[in-house]
């Protein structure tokens, strides 16, 4: 087996490298998923860099990117395969003019070039390197739970028509996501070495701003992070993810403010939060004006 991290340091120097500051948690279960050859859930609230990791392990590893996104009814056919009901018919209707045996039919139509492949097939079958991300997987029912468990397991599907399809690559880093809207099934989470990511410590915050908008300064980048951090202390609908406060470090920058005022909070709140009663309630505790129409 062809290890991809010399050691967890390996793995948050290569990360850094493209802009992903992990923490020792984050890059020790990363380096872990790749030498037991076991998936990550990785949880936490949105925003938080989740999806953004998944993205960030397969620009480092040189790996294809394959995501699936869970949303509620995923099913079989989103998920894994589907056969090609149009071209069958049209295949079967071909046929009706010969003396084709239906049996012969039935094996055609049944055959690889009438198979449409979906995300978690397309993984398995690949021949390039691949980190397959299964991404808010807290959004499919519980039954449709029990579709990834063989692919988690063994990292194969079974296709009556075809029978079993294995892997024939190295397998894959597998990272699902979830925001926590559900618990998830005790057979999924038993597959997969577990991370939490939450929001970052102030100075952690203030670091990534740095990294992700390199034109600002240390003092303004602090000032962004100590109100970020103090928004997210309030009882709110939704806080800023990290994503939302480079969004406003950057806002700030293009406006041309080198220091947030009260005035320029009130301006740009709107790119930190996304509800108006969450506005209106930060624009109270921060005590800043309402400017309704700004910029």
């Amino acid at each position: 087996m062809a290890e991809r991290f010399a050691s967890v340091d390996d793995v948050t120097e290569r990360l850094r490298a493209v802009d992903y500051l992990a923490d020792p948690a984050i890059s020790g279960v990363v380096f872990l998923a790749d030498r037991l050859e076991k998936p990550v859930l990785v949880e936490g609230p949105a925003g938080v860099g989740k999806t953004e990791l998944a993205k960030a392990i397969a620009e480092i590893t040189g790996a294809r990117l394959i995501r699936l996104q869970c949303y509620e009814g995923l099913d079989e056919a989103k998920a894994l395969y589907e056969w090609n009901y149009k071209k069958q018919l049209l295949r079967i209707q071909v046929d009706k003019d010969t003396d084709a045996d239906w049996d012969e039919v039935e094996s055609d139509i049944f055959s690889e070039p009438f198979l449409l492949t979906r995300p978690l097939l397309e993984a398995i079958r690949s021949e390039e390197p691949v980190v397959l991300l299964i991404d808010e997987v807290d959004r499919v029912e519980i039954e449709t739970e029990a579709l990834l468990l063989e692919v988690l397991s063994d990292f194969q599907v079974s296709i009556p028509e075809l029978g079993t399809i294995k892997g024939n690559q190295q397998r894959p880093i597998v990272l699902l996501t979830s925001n926590n809207t559900r618990e998830l099934s005790e057979a999924l989470k038993r597959r997969c070495l577990y991370l939490h990511i939450d929001y970052p410590e102030m100075e952690r915050e203030k670091e990534i701003v740095r990294v992700r908008v390199p034109e600002i300064d240390e003092a303004l980048a602090d000032q962004v992070s100590r109100v970020v951090r103090s928004i997210r202390a309030m009882e709110i609908k939704k806080a800023p993810s990290i994503s939302e406060t480079i969004d406003w470090a950057r806002t700030l920058l293009f406006l041309g403010k080198n220091d947030v005022t009260p005035e320029v909070i009130g301006e740009t709140l709107h790119v930190l939060l996304k509800y108006q009663s969450d506005i209106v309630k930060a624009r109270k505790e921060l005590q800043v004006p309402d400017t309704a129409g700004s910029v």
